[in-house]
């Protein structure tokens, strides 16, 4: 393997995954300001954009198979181009529930909100605040960061019950404000799943340094 060539792309690889990154904790934050100013037209822009992220996704996994057809790496090389592949796939699925909330945007258009967005943002603003540590703590094989993206769970699983235990309690008061309860309520699950992907991605950057995935076996 010319070592030069493979850092080089493995370099664009990483640069690849920012750009990816980026654009993945772009939706999500565009996402949430359409909920909070009922805005249909960015909340119609966050969907049409997924394609383009999804072309994103298609161009890494394509830089992943080339790197192993042509350079054949071994140890923790083939660790960093395999592991890359399971995040692309984690990015991808947090860019569709950011199209899954936008589309809730839409649904909900001209209701006046059953409550304050309170809770709901902060667990939007924990759930981007993972994907990008996450994907840091990958490109810098940084396994501290790895595992505070993981604790962090914790925070927004709290989130996510206060907010499930509140709108409960307003449907239950009010079955008027059920239908768009639900709604809220499915915003606040794909927020969750968000930080969800977040810890599969932290958990790949642990296994690319250390060849042991943390739910797995010894992966070398």
């Amino acid at each position: 393997m010319n070592r030069v060539t493979f850092d080089s792309e493995l370099h664009q690889l990483n640069q690849s995954l920012i750009t990816m990154g980026g654009m993945v904790e772009d939706s999500i934050e565009k996402a949430i300001i359409a909920l909070k100013k009922q805005d249909v037209a960015l909340a119609q822009k966050i969907i049409e954009g997924d394609d383009a992220i999804d072309d994103q996704e298609h161009l890494i996994e394509k830089k992943c198979i080339n790197i192993i057809a042509r350079h054949q790496p071994l140890a923790i090389d083939l660790r960093t181009v395999s592991a890359a592949l399971k995040v692309i796939t984690d990015l991808e699925r947090i860019a569709d529930h950011s199209t899954d909330i936008s589309e809730l945007v839409i649904g909900m258009a001209g209701e006046p909100y059953i409550k304050p967005l309170i809770d709901i943002p902060k667990l939007s603003d924990v759930a981007r605040e993972m994907v990008q540590e996450a994907l840091n703590a990958y490109i810098m094989r940084d396994q501290i960061l790895a595992r505070t993206v993981i604790e962090r769970d914790d925070e927004a699983d709290f989130l996510f019950s206060r907010i499930t235990q509140d709108l409960i309690a307003l449907m239950q008061q009010s079955p008027a404000t059920v239908p768009q309860g639900v709604s809220l309520l499915q915003v606040a699950k794909y927020l969750e799943r968000v930080a969800d992907h977040a810890v599969n991605v932290a958990e790949w950057a642990i296994y690319v340094t250390t060849g042991i995935h943390p739910h797995g076996s010894e992966m070398k």
